[in-house]
């Protein structure tokens, strides 16, 4: 069931840890986001404490931004540990498709751990199913198919579930497929919102750990709202980054159901 409002207010009131292994360019947007919709952030990314500190938390999130050996080692191991705690773990394969590097992680980390939900842009995620798709950078730019189809295609090829983000964000596990129409074009103009999208869908897949589906939809409609609140008056992106913080924090449980623009195809 798609009910952002009650997650939302579950996470506000159980405070779950979200343990973070993310890049050093968003490691400080994704952690004050965390903090800002309600839920707690750690930021280890040591291989000597992964361990440990994924025990503690109520999600593992993965972001592959800024890569390094020593890191990536730290991923599988926290991943590893949290598979074998049943603890929900989040994966964020920027820039897929860019460089071997890259591509090679993404694969490895969803071949060595078991991941519940897979949240990236078109390109990022089409690389991974093996559809064709140009990405520049860390930045989506075409894929073969329609956003739609690379989620429901990687939901099923991969089986998790894969939350495609642009525009319209699309959320699938193969069989269901769900179009979230919220957000504000501003969302796209400020580094890290992709990654801050990632950190949403942790806490509430923290909340929500039996149905990653419905916590990957109401993480996007969550993030969404508060952009679309962060962008009244905003002159621009500078303004609109400080006000999101503002806005995940003064988000409504008792509203934002009424607020999502959810479409089940």
């Amino acid at each position: 069931m798609i009910e952002p409002g009650a997650t939302l207010a579950l996470i506000r009131q159980n405070k779950p840890l979200v343990h973070q292994i993310t890049n050093y360019v968003v490691m400080n947007e994704t952690a004050n986001a965390t903090l800002a919709l309600g839920a707690l952030p750690v930021m280890a990314h040591a291989r000597e404490e992964v361990q440990e500190m994924v025990a503690l938390a109520g999600c593992l999130v993965l972001n592959i931004g800024t890569l390094s050996r020593e890191w990536i080692e730290a991923m599988v191991l926290a991943g590893r540990a949290a598979n074998d705690r049943k603890i929900p773990v989040v994966l964020d394969p920027v820039g897929a498709g860019a460089t071997r590097y890259r591509s090679d992680t993404a694969r490895r980390l969803l071949g060595e751990v078991e991941i519940a939900v897979l949240r990236g842009n078109p390109a990022e995620i089409a690389s991974l199913v093996g559809v064709a798709a140009e990405i520049r950078g860390v930045e989506s730019i075409t894929a073969a198919l329609d956003p739609a189809e690379i989620a429901r295609a990687a939901g099923r090829k991969l089986g998790l579930v894969a939350s495609v983000t642009g525009p319209v964000d699309y959320v699938s596990d193969g069989a269901r497929l769900a179009a979230v129409s919220n957000g504000h074009p501003l969302l796209a103009t400020v580094t890290g919102t992709g990654c801050i999208s990632t950190a949403i869908t942790g806490c509430f897949l923290a909340a929500k750990p039996a149905d990653p589906f419905a916590a990957a939809v109401e993480a996007l409609v969550a993030m969404g709202v508060a952009g679309e609140d962060a962008a009244v008056g905003a002159p621009g992106p500078g303004t609109f980054h400080v006000r999101l913080y503002d806005a995940l924090a003064a988000l409504d449980p008792a509203t934002l159901d009424s607020r999502a623009k959810v479409e089940m195809k």
